[in-house]
């Protein structure tokens, strides 16, 4: 299609996987492609991190046998390549060099995309999209980004053995999709949405104990909830697991924080409400779109919780108010 981006062509051609388990998605057939053993997921890796590139055979040796490859390791490599080639469906006719995914070159293959795209090229796209719209339009990078941390599907390059270049990648890719979370809260906590996120912030914490930014967030999130003794656990939370682990203090943007919270600073109140911006027209693939069925199962859980909470005051008045000796209604 002459002119059209990748995300428009996204529903026709294959796209590569690295956001979770290494695989292909048939665009056709909307099957998904996974090698069946490690070394075939990190040979596949190793072809989609590099794509458009030369791989010698050397670093292909290293990638999938480490310091001990077998005698005959150049055989052994040329038989997985063919066995990927096989599996792989069959590349568009505007799409790999001379008709095939993976060329053969004198010192070793390429992988060709053509017009075909990787879910962390989609991914990294749209985290970029989301981080621009933060300042101007927050409602939108919340959508941007809640679209792009939707295309993991579990660890990046999972369950593939792989040597120096999965795992330089894997590395990269978890670093972006842990700043794109705090991206994502940092605009979350510019609409307002304070009391919502506090439970999210707290697991991240846990989960992630060293890095500093979700403490922040998290400070942020309760002192706006009126909860400032809790926020300056959280400080002191922090400064624990720094020191136990790293044996460092907080650095200066958590201490300025903790600083802020202390003495009730206004730059801590919650910012005006930006107005939502409209919706984005369908016409663009990565454009941000509200999610609505989110943002429906959200209002509904809140519906629910009023009226349960509605009930339980009806109950309780109605106990009081009840004459002497008679039960209360149930």
């Amino acid at each position: 299609m002459a002119g059209s981006t990748p995300e428009e062509r996204g529903g026709q051609h294959p796209e590569f996987r690295l956001l979770g388990p290494v695989s292909v998605l048939d665009g056709r057939t909307g099957a998904e492609i996974v090698p069946p053993g490690a070394k075939q997921r990190a040979l596949l890796a190793a072809f989609t991190v590099r794509a458009g590139r030369l791989l010698s055979v050397d670093e292909l040796t290293e990638e999938l046998w480490g310091s001990a490859p077998p005698a005959a390791a150049g055989n052994a490599l040329q038989a997985h390549v063919g066995r990927l080639r096989r599996l792989l469906p069959p590349p568009p006719a505007d799409g790999a060099a001379g008709g095939g995914w993976i060329s053969t070159l004198p010192t070793g293959y390429k992988l060709s995309l053509g017009p075909c795209d990787t879910d962390a090229r989609r991914f990294q796209r749209l985290s970029e999209q989301g981080r621009a719209a933060v300042a101007a339009d927050p409602w939108q990078a919340v959508a941007v980004l809640e679209r792009a941390l939707a295309l993991w599907r579990g660890p990046a390059l999972q369950d593939s053995r792989y040597g120096p270049i999965g795992a330089r990648e894997a590395d990269r890719l978890e670093e972006s999709r842990l700043t794109a979370l705090e991206t994502l809260y940092g605009a979350r906590l510019r609409c307002a949405q304070h009391g919502e996120v506090v439970g999210e912030l707290e697991r991240l914490t846990t989960g992630h104990p060293l890095r500093e930014r979700f403490y922040d967030l998290l400070m942020v999130a309760l002192y706006r909830s009126g909860r400032q003794a809790e926020a300056l656990g959280v400080y002191e939370r922090a400064r624990r697991s720094l020191l136990t682990a790293l044996g460092v203090e907080p650095g200066p943007a958590l201490r300025a924080r903790l600083e802020a919270v202390l003495n009730h600073l206004p730059a801590l109140a919650c910012p005006d409400l930006p107005p939502r911006s409209a919706p984005a027209t369908a016409s663009t693939a990565d454009a941000a779109r509200a999610p609505a069925a989110d943002e429906l199962a959200r209002l509904r859980r809140r519906l629910d919780a009023l009226d349960r909470e509605q009930a339980s005051l009806a109950r309780r008045f109605d106990a009081l108010t009840a004459p002497a000796g008679l039960p209360a209604p149930t």
